[in-house]
């Protein structure tokens, strides 16, 4: 079979994922058939077609999306940066960091001077987790330890959050705060989605400023550096680009894990384990997993709807550890 180019990977899933958005803008309480769909889309619909698509799904759709890819693209970088096939905002503690430093400003009323407070409170919470992270793995290289340690950060943010919650004053201010925890794309708008891209171009810029440096140091810091990567400014990058990818998809989803370490570990044997080429295919597969699991979130017959990080965390957890298994088996 002839391997595919980087250019037809990337348009089947590109297909694929466009295809996922347009599935979740006709599937809902009430279906909507393809005709429908796109007199909505073009505004010659009916009034309450046009509100439904660019109000509720669209919005929705495209969050998830954004949201999955960053986190895809996030867990790719810190694979590649750290060398370890296990790292990923969640699994790591950068997820619930970010998730802590957005919940501080809900629980001390900051979000009310503007709604970009807990954006940055997020984005703050991720590039400190992620700064200290990598410094722990330059002063010891063992996956296990700095798994262990990753795991230790989102204990310790999990537990902060959680003495928020019992202190909560009132019951409205402990359903925002949940509501960040669990992790959810409802009710987002297209103002909520233009308030995190900024941050997410800028970190998606920086990571594929240098996402040529991550192929050289899979062989090696000595033997990367030798090839003249910048070792400081790659690890700088990184931090910074996946600290804002992570911290705005925190701060318009909440705390959603395992997308990213499942999406990059499925495209990497389509690209031959090259770390450069990984963050295209995985930003596709990880937006169009969400894009899905919302579906799946919107379409359970529950009383209450579940939430999305919930959903996608009964999914990655048990892949996550089939992942784990895979590679202790190679390694031994």
């Amino acid at each position: 079979m002839t391997d595919l180019t980087d250019r037809q990977l990337l348009g089947i899933m590109g297909g694929i994922a466009l295809l996922s958005i347009v599935c979740a803008c006709m599937i809902g309480s009430t279906p909507m058939s393809v005709s429908r769909m796109i007199s909505a889309l073009l505004m010659t619909g009916s009034a309450g077609d046009i509100i439904v698509l660019w109000e509720i799904r669209l919005p929705r759709a495209l969050a998830a999306f954004l949201v999955g890819a960053a986190l895809a693209i996030s867990g790719a970088s810190l694979q590649g940066l750290l060398r370890n096939p296990l790292a990923e905002p969640g699994v790591l503690g950068v997820s619930a960091s970010a998730s802590l430093g957005a919940t501080l400003t809900l629980f001390y009323g900051l979000a009310t001077f503007s709604p970009i407070v807990p954006v940055f409170a997020a984005i703050s919470g991720a590039v400190v987790a992620t700064a200290f992270l990598a410094f722990a793995a330059f002063h010891n290289a063992s996956m296990t330890t700095l798994i262990l340690i990753g795991v230790g950060v989102s204990s310790f943010a999990g537990g902060l959050m959680a003495l928020l919650l019992n202190l909560a004053p009132n019951p409205f201010s402990l359903a925002e705060l949940i509501s960040w925890t669990l992790g959810s794309v409802a009710n987002r708008s297209h103002a909520d989605i233009l308030m995190v891209l900024p941050f997410i171009v800028i970190g998606l810029a920086l990571i594929l400023s240098i996402r040529r440096n991550l192929s050289a140091l899979s062989l090696g810091e000595n033997t990367a550096q030798s090839l003249g990567v910048n070792l400081r400014r790659t690890r700088l990058f990184v931090i910074i680009g996946t600290g804002l990818m992570t911290g705005a998809s925190v701060a318009i989803a909440g705390a959603i894990g395992f997308v990213g370490i499942v999406a990059p570990h499925l495209v990497r044997p389509l690209v031959h384990y090259d770390p450069a080429r990984i963050i295209w295919p995985s930003a596709m597969l990880g937006g169009t997993m969400l894009v899905l699991a919302d579906i799946g979130v919107r379409l359970i017959p529950t009383n209450a709807e579940l939430r999305l990080g919930v959903v996608a965390a009964l999914i990655g957890a048990p892949l996550f550890i089939w992942i784990a298994a895979n590679l202790r088996r190679t390694h031994d």
